[in-house]
């Protein structure tokens, strides 16, 4: 009895929660002009990432959204979710909701639709707001998604396929997750992961703590069929709430940018970086007269402090930059070869600088004892991997399965620029930086991919060497 007593007080609170928070529940109705050229292929992007739940579609839209004439332009019908965050209308919702809206219309939770107007968008964060004129409106307010834990209850809010004002239950599955999209290095994770229900249609919706605060915004959800599978994410309100700010009081966000590339220091490289702890991010790239390159930063530095702040991973001091107004002078605290640093670096506006530039080397080939064959980059190469003008190294051939290389995660076409900390010029250098290595020790490798550096740990075969020739 006494079981059955508790079972009963904790449904009553999650459905005294759910009806305190649904009033503030928004559906969010779309009208935009088709991009070009999205026929087919935004289908099967859906299949991966539910299509970032923007659309609506039906059982046979796919097949059906295929078969139509290519006619231009040609009107959209989207559907999203939405919250209402302020008792004058404001309303939080996603970038990718309301991207090229030319009408949008909300349905409140008594059933009455209203106009909107986008007040302002921030495609890097896939956050926008709109507003609905209205007075006392009904309005969720904001949670510390700082404060969240793995195995927290939560509950997540929307309009999936269509369903007006659902609720589901789940836990917090896990924090700080990255971006999975790999069109934009610059974009910040630090997403919450979630088994609470999200499907198309949610996006934008809120995820909501046990005391009705959103804790984030649901944004997409992973899944082989582009149905929800257990694994949900949400924009943290660490991100949301300084961004939704920004949008209401000018209308647009403009990010903070160092020019450099991050990684996170891991119990399997951190030695290499004379770093007790696994904490910080290292740098990993730094663009030629970029802030960072202006202030000093070095390919190699860790960065573990921001004006007095503990750094604890990349993705932490992504956002923490990126949320800072441009023109900032920041101060980070480094560790460089062992020794603290202080860097000063003044912040540019993200989006100010292009990137552009080719340039030529000599080829040559190699059989490492590490798993890879390598090569020079040539013109041709070069063209292929649209690799910057500035980039040197080794363009990695192939990879043999089960080597070192590929228990590290290289592939074909990466491109090897450090060895140990070193820099390389060729296929030569990485060979002579390899084969110098001593046996049964591992070896950090910077590797360039798809437009940015990763530091990589190649641990040494414990067996059958005998194959090597580095």
């Amino acid at each position: 009895m006494t079981a059955w007593v508790r079972c009963s007080r904790w449904t009553v609170q999650w459905k005294t929660l759910a009806a305190r928070v649904t009033p503030a529940i928004v559906n969010v109705t779309v009208t935009s002009r088709a991009k070009t050229g999205m026929a087919g292929g935004d289908a099967d992007d859906m299949q991966q990432f539910g299509d970032q739940f923007g659309q609506q579609f039906g059982p046979f839209g796919r097949m059906f959204g295929q078969m139509q004439p290519r006619q231009q332009p040609r009107i959209e019908h989207g559907l999203g979710s939405g919250v209402i965050v302020s008792p004058d209308g404001y309303i939080v919702t996603n970038n990718h909701v309301v991207d090229g809206a030319t009408d949008v219309r909300v349905t409140m939770s008594d059933r009455r639709i209203l106009p909107a107007k986008v007040v302002g968008t921030d495609p890097l964060t896939d956050l926008a707001v709109i507003k609905v004129e209205g007075h006392n409106l009904p309005n969720a307010p904001w949670g510390d998604s700082t404060k969240l834990h793995p195995g927290q209850t939560v509950l997540a809010f929307g309009n999936p396929f269509g369903f007006r004002f659902t609720v589901t239950r789940g836990i917090v599955s896990a924090l700080n997750r990255p971006n999975p999209s790999t069109d934009d290095a610059r974009k910040p994770g630090e997403f919450i992961q979630t088994d609470a229900a999200i499907n198309p249609g949610n996006s934008g919706g809120p995820l909501v703590n046990s005391r009705g605060e959103v804790i984030g915004i649901n944004t997409f959800l992973i899944s082989p069929s582009g149905s929800f599978s257990g694994m949900g994410f949400a924009i943290p309100t660490q991100i949301v709430r300084p961004t939704v700010e920004k949008l209401v009081q000018f209308g647009k966000v403009t990010h903070g940018y160092m020019g450099i590339g991050i990684s996170d220091v891991t119990p399997d490289n951190s030695k290499f970086f004379s770093m007790h702890d696994a904490v910080g991010a290292v740098v990993t790239q730094v663009e030629s007269d970029s802030p960072g390159a202006k202030g000093g930063l070095k390919v190699g530095d860790v960065i573990t402090q921001l004006d007095g702040h503990e750094v604890s991973d990349a993705g932490a001091l992504q956002v923490e930059v990126g949320q800072k107004d441009p023109g900032t002078t920041i101060h980070l605290g480094v560790i460089r070869d062992g020794k603290n640093v202080t860097v000063p670096v003044t912040l540019e506006a993200m989006g100010s600088r292009d990137k552009s530039g080719k340039e030529v080397a000599d080829g040559g080939h190699d059989k490492p004892r590490w798993g890879i064959g390598l090569a020079d980059i040539t013109p041709d190469v070069r063209d292929q991997l649209q690799a910057p003008s500035n980039l040197h190294g080794a363009v990695i051939q192939q990879v043999q399965p089960g080597s070192p290389a590929d228990t590290a995660g290289l592939q074909s076409g990466d491109v090897i620029v450090e060895v140990d900390r070193k820099p390389v010029q060729s296929a030569a250098e990485v060979q002579k930086a390899l084969g110098s290595v001593p046996k049964g020790q591992d070896v950090l490798v910077l590797v360039w991919s798809n437009g940015g550096n990763t530091f990589r740990v190649l641990h040494p075969a414990e067996t059958n060497q005998s194959n090597s020739g580095m």
